[in-house]
């Protein structure tokens, strides 16, 4: 099969670039015909591994800086060549000349399989790219978590696409309901689990991972720490990541008191092992697509606490199996979960056994197979049955 992925930015770091690249990679060693298109290119190199048997490409190359529209282009986009809406999360990128070398790519396209992979690059495909190509929507994010506009341009096009593909049984819900004649499969993103080494349970630290930004919740992930850091004195919080808001949550954790206890860590090269060093992972997020990272912290046997935001921790994680749930944005609660499992090795162990287990349904041997299967019933022309695939 030839098969075609489109990002926004392929040279780029972030969770749905990893995820679409080990796609590719996968459908590559599986003997197909792959090539990822990255719409923009600001970076010389890739910073994930390809696999050389598949093509890379850019439609616009901004290692330069970007030349932005004029005032009558901007008239232009308004008046009739405007496709990305007002308020999808990456609408600045979408520039005239962006915007019309993505229409002219897909509008020339004959074949194959074209998977885009974020609402503004599926609205275009949806509405330019022939139907002669087999047209595959991914969507890393819940419905909910779009601009009132975004969804609903995703409701009046997206029935064009000949299967949508989401992360989580509860987006699959979303979509089937909006989409009610469109195919809308689950197929989870895949985490690597070879050679994890497991939490000993032997250091009394908790663990968070991902963007400074405000939707990770580490703003209220500070505050429910020092409510009970007098009650475990030799626990710490570790988080990681870098982003806009260093600064305003360093701020945070100043005023608390909490400068010895808890700690900005900035990017690690070697995550994996600050995880099998920790001995709680805490995802605080206001919402989630699929919690990559909290996926790959119970491959390390990490018992999890986390909001039960919209959407993803609900999906991944039976409540009291592999993890304790609590509200969203309930940092009292939050703080009570966390003090429950840092006060009890032995729920920590038996919380972490069962991640383990929970995190295999989510490997490449798993949920690779389901890509090719979609794959080759739409290359056939065979009925998608909704939410048939699974991994879980």
């Amino acid at each position: 099969m030839k098969i075609r992925y489109m990002l926004l930015h392929a040279y780029g770091m972030g969770g749905t670039i990893r995820t679409v690249v080990n796609q590719a990679n996968a459908m590559a060693e599986a003997g197909h015909d792959v090539e990822i298109v990255s719409v923009v290119r600001r970076r010389n190199d890739p910073q994930f591994a390809i696999d050389p048997r598949v093509r890379l490409s850019a439609l616009v190359d901004q290692r330069d800086g970007v030349v932005p529209d004029s005032l009558a282009r901007k008239v232009w986009r308004r008046a009739r060549g405007k496709i990305v809406p007002y308020g999808e999360f990456a609408a600045e990128y979408f520039t005239q000349r962006v915007e019309g070398a993505v229409i002219d790519y897909v509008s020339g396209l004959r074949d194959g399989i074209l998977v885009t992979t974020r609402p503004a690059l599926n609205l275009i495909s949806a509405r330019r790219t022939p139907s002669s190509v087999i047209r595959v929507a991914q969507e890393h994010m819940n419905l909910a978590s779009y601009h009132e506009a975004v969804r609903e341009q995703i409701a009046r096009h997206y029935g064009r696409f000949d299967a949508v593909a989401v992360l989580t049984e509860t987006s699959r819900r979303e979509y089937r309901k909006l989409l009610s004649g469109t195919p809308v499969v689950r197929i989870p993103n895949a985490v690597h689990m070879d050679e994890r080494k497991h939490s000993e349970q032997s250091n009394p630290i908790v663990i968070a991972v991902g963007r400074l930004v405000p939707q990770k919740g580490f703003d209220m992930l500070i505050p429910a720490f020092a409510a009970i850091a007098d009650e475990h004195p030799e626990w710490k919080l570790r988080i990681f990541g870098t982003g806009p808001s260093k600064e305003r949550l360093q701020k945070r954790i100043d005023e608390s008191g909490m400068g010895g206890r808890i700690r900005l860590m900035g990017r690690s090269n070697r995550i994996h092992e600050e995880l099998a060093k920790a001995s709680v992972y805490v995802l605080s997020s206001r919402i989630e697509g699929l919690p990559m990272a909290m996926i790959e912290a119970m491959g390390h046997a990490l018992p999890i606490v986390a909001f039960d935001c919209p959407t993803g921790p609900a999906d991944v994680l039976t409540p009291g199996k592999d993890g304790l749930l609590v509200p969203a944005r309930n940092v009292p609660a939050l703080s009570e979960a966390l003090s429950r499992v840092m006060g009890d090795r032995e729920l920590r162990v038996r919380l972490g056994a069962t991640a383990a287990e929970t995190a295999h349904g989510y490997t490449p041997q798993v949920v690779m197979p389901l890509w090719e299967s979609l794959f080759t019933a739409l290359s056939n022309g065979e009925p998608i049955a909704d939410g048939a695939r699974t991994a879980r």
